[in-house]
């Protein structure tokens, strides 16, 4: 083995690689530390063992004279040609990904073994630093799980460098699955092996100063509880295991089932799959772990629905009941299976005891808890691919899994619909306590707000029920609610309408019957996962009573079914404004909805509608275009612009790296725009967008005067456009199904390895564009606390675009029955594509085409 490396990084202690490292990812400590194997006290520590896949000795790429890394042509099989032959070349790579960690993994082992030959030295003089039996305990099975690794490592490393398709690995992988006995003999040890280093430690100072892990500089990310991690100390040699299964997963994916391979390495997975399924789920993870009213009047059902109610600093998902003299919260009983479902009351309270929470009460109330956006989106991205799964196990031989892909898409589905919501509504009893319920929109919090207003002008008692009146008023909720499910799309019958995927154009035109001037504008929200989403913003028309707004929106449907307008008055007099949850909230003056119908709405024309809302009428237009076809790239007629026509073309005219309508764009966004909420997501007025985009086309010499000048939102919009209107995709046809194969890979080390051989492949003028555009919107995400666009977010808007290939390209790969099909199945890989290399540390262009930073697979 190579000698261990020691990079100015913090040093792990001996006990923590024991335990936490026994995988082959990348994690790793954060910070630097010193180069002298010190710890602050004094105190020898163990040599930091690099994770990175570059680190590996022998799997260092080929070298020029100079020294410097030969950048490689990319592998044939990253590029189109025979599926045996591109399948072989992909498992090439995974192999090369995981031997570079195996090395990561064994130089591990051999450190944890260093400290155990001097304790052992010691155990036998009159001053012992640990006893015989303790060294035993503690470092159980590790030298055996060691020379495992090492034989296996050592007999894998000649294929690779010595590379045949027809060559056979399964036989070694077979044999290391069969050795997995001493992982399970590790795992049996570990309570008795905790509880003793534990003990060492606190009983004999020596031994704790070996322990101690050197914090980096700046302190640690979060405090350990103690000098390893607890949480990780059983599941991570696990963890090992199975990320050892994902990888025979990917082998087997690209082996041809004709190759003698393919049952070898079927037989590991069966014997690694099996040895999983033995382990004891609970010691793996202990944290997976009809009435009256008093007045004698019928007590009638106005309203109910499932709000979010925020409840001892928890989310928790409520069915909410409102009578015409009470609100009842209610949550559904666990019940026997074959029992009737039960509700059970969890507060009542009467109408003539509520009241709409202000400001200056607000402290007593409940706190909001909002997640990251990109967790949101992730779990969007999840539910997307399952939704594919589902309609490809149509077939009645898949019924059974079908059931447990619904299930599964049921509870994501409910996680989403618990935590999307942050939009609060707060309510109050005169007599003291508060609730806070948080919801999707504007529209349903006004919603509420206004029915319970109107009964509440009625002559209202306050009522107090008795136990038996609340058990009987509970018991009627059953079989007297309209809503019977949560909204998520798992809960519809197959005939129900899906919604409609891609691009709604709306135009509001203008509203008349205000009967005094005011400042008004106008927001659209559609629905998509269960819940409905802000999505596009008019100007604000200044002190009119027929505001004339005429600006187009182009809003991209995720399932959608409903499109609201609400219409607002803007307030600029602060003692006068509206507040809730202290943030300034502009008047509602109306609202309304339309169903999309797609029948009606998929007409090739402008269908104009009129939203009457409170005696306001509001006029807009609007047409739909499928994704398939809004994506649809077609190369310009006119040579001489910028818009429709090749990358290269346009910089070899400008003699530029990158389109100059990209570094303008990019600019001005940098300059005013990176802390606007919602930029890249919330649509720019589509006249506005045609305008810039005639000013580019023609060149314009007042083109920078038109930028300064015009909303940043269509800047934005503008700079979308142009990538989505490239004849082919910045990420090019050919490189497209390499890159589907890429992020799909399930080792770390093998899918680094193919993304960057995949970005060196590109013409560099597409490259040097994509970079430029990477770092951009790394930038814009640094603002996410205040514009709100996370990596996520900004990945999901511009994935598609950047990836979605030409119709040409669609056509030859694999068929897709609807439009539904497309969103699951290739744009959320293509965000997926997009998200790594922005969740990626910087790229330099340098850089990759030196291959200082990445290994090679050649061999």
């Amino acid at each position: 083995m190579e000698p261990l490396s020691a990079r100015g990084l913090p040093r792990l202690s001996w006990i923590d690689t024991l335990y936490s490292n026994f995988n082959y990812n990348t994690d790793g400590y954060e910070g630097d530390g010193g180069e002298d194997g010190k710890s602050q006290d004094g105190s020898e520590t163990l040599p930091f063992i690099d994770e990175s896949p570059t680190m590996s000795p022998q799997m260092g790429g080929p070298q020029g004279p100079d020294g410097d890394m030969v950048s490689p042509t990319p592998p044939d099989g990253l590029l189109p040609g025979g599926d045996a032959d591109k399948g072989l070349e992909m498992k090439r790579l995974v192999l090369s990904g995981f031997l570079a960690s195996e090395e990561i993994y064994i130089n591990q082992l051999e450190a944890l073994l260093l400290p155990m030959r001097p304790l052992r030295a010691t155990a036998t003089t009159s001053q012992p630093v640990l006893t015989l039996q303790q060294i035993d305990t503690i470092f159980y099975k590790i030298q055996d799980i060691f020379e495992i690794h090492k034989d296996f490592y050592d007999a894998l490393l000649p294929h690779i460098q010595h590379w045949d398709h027809q060559g056979t690995v399964g036989h070694l992988f077979q044999r290391l699955a069969s050795q997995l006995g001493v992982y399970k003999a590790f795992v049996d040890n570990y309570k008795v092996a905790l509880e003793t280093a534990e003990k060492c430690s606190q009983a004999n100072l020596q031994f704790q100063k070996i322990s101690v892990v050197r914090p980096p500089e700046g302190g640690w990310v979060r405090p350990p509880d103690r000098v390893w991690v607890r949480e990780a100390l059983l599941y991570k040699p696990i963890d090992r295991v199975t990320r050892s299964t994902l990888v025979l997963h990917d082998l087997l994916k690209h082996t041809p089932p004709d190759h003698p391979d393919f049952p070898l390495l079927q037989d590991a997975l069966r014997i690694s799959q099996n040895f999983l399924s033995s382990i004891n789920e609970e010691n793996l993870d202990p944290r997976r772990t009809a009435v009256t009213t008093p007045k004698g009047e019928a007590r009638q059902l106005v309203k109910d629905g499932f709000l979010v109610e925020v409840s001892e600093s928890s989310r928790k998902l409520r069915h909410i009941f409102l009578f015409t003299d009470l609100l009842l919260c209610a949550k559904m009983k666990k019940t026997a299976v074959g029992r009737h479902q039960q509700y059970e009351c969890k507060w009542y309270l009467p109408l003539a005891d509520l009241a709409f929470q202000t400001s200056d009460e607000s402290d007593s109330c409940p706190s909001v808890q909002v997640l990251p956006e990109h967790e949101i989106e992730e779990m969007k991205i999840k539910i997307s691919v399952l939704k594919s799964e589902i309609q490809k196990e149509k077939a009645p031989k898949g019924q059974s899994r079908v059931e447990r892909l619904r299930k599964k898409m049921n509870e994501q589905e409910s996680w989403l619909l618990m935590h999307s919501p942050t939009i609060p509504f707060r309510i109050h009893n005169k007599h003291g306590k508060s609730y806070l319920f948080l919801l999707s929109s504007d529209y349903e919090r006004s919603e509420w707000r206004e029915t319970i207003q109107k009964l509440q002008r009625k002559d209202l008692q306050a009522c107090v029920l008795t136990s038996v009146e609340l058990q009987v008023l509970t018991s009627s909720c059953f079989k007297l609610r309209t809503v019977h499910n949560i909204p998520v799309t798992s809960n519809k019958d197959d005939e129900e309408t899906p919604g409609l995927y891609g691009f709604l154009h709306v135009i509001v035109h203008s509203a008349k019957g205000f009967k005094e001037s005011a400042n008004l504008y106008c927001t659209l929200e559609v629905d998509s996962f269960g819940y409905f989403v802000s999505k596009a913003k008019t100007r604000v028309f200044r002190d009119t009573t027929e505001p004339q707004w005429n600006e187009e929106f182009e809003i991209e449907l995720e399932g959608s079914q409903y499109l609201r307008i609400l219409c607002y008055e803007k307030c600029y007099d602060k003692s006068k404004l509206n507040k809730d949850d202290n943030e300034i909230v502009d008047k509602i003056m109306g609202k309304g909805q339309v169903q999309l119908d797609p029948q009606t709405v998929q007409s090739k024309n402008w269908t104009m509608d009129v939203i009457e809302m409170n005696g306001i009428k509001v006029e807009f237009s609007m047409k739909f275009t499928s994704r398939d076809l809004s994506l649809k790239r077609t190369p310009s007629k006119k040579q001489s612009g910028v818009f429709g026509v090749k990358i290269s073309v346009v910089t070899k005219r400008e003699r530029s790296k990158v389109p100059y309508i990209v570094r303008q764009c990019i600019e001005e966004v940098e300059k005013r725009g990176i802390d606007e909420v919602g930029i890249y997501r919330i649509s720019g007025v589509a006249t506005d967008i045609q305008a810039l985009k005639s000013a580019f086309d023609t060149n314009t010499k007042d083109i920078l005067v038109m930028l300064s000048d015009m909303d940043i939102n269509a800047i934005a919009g503008t700079l979308k456009l142009y990538f989505r209107e490239l004849p082919e995709p910045l990420l090019t046809d050919r490189l497209y199904p390499a890159f589907m194969e890429g992020i799909a890979l399930s080792d770390p080390a093998a899918k680094q390895n193919c993304m960057m051989h995949l970005l060196r492949s590109l013409p560099e003028p597409n490259l040097m564009t994509f970079l430029t555009l990477l770092e951009h919107l790394k930038r814009v995400a640094q603002k996410e606390p205040i514009n709100k666009m996370s990596l996520h977010n900004l990945a999901t808007v511009f994935g598609p675009t950047l990836l979605r290939p030409s119709e040409a390209e669609t056509a030859k790969g694999q068929h897709i029955t609807s439009a539904s099909d497309i969103w699951s199945h290739d744009v959320m890989a293509q965000v997926q594509v997009l998200l790594y290399y922005l969740q990626h540390p910087p790229i330099s262009f340098a850089e990759l085409k030196r291959n200082t930073l990445y290994f090679s697979t050649d061999g």
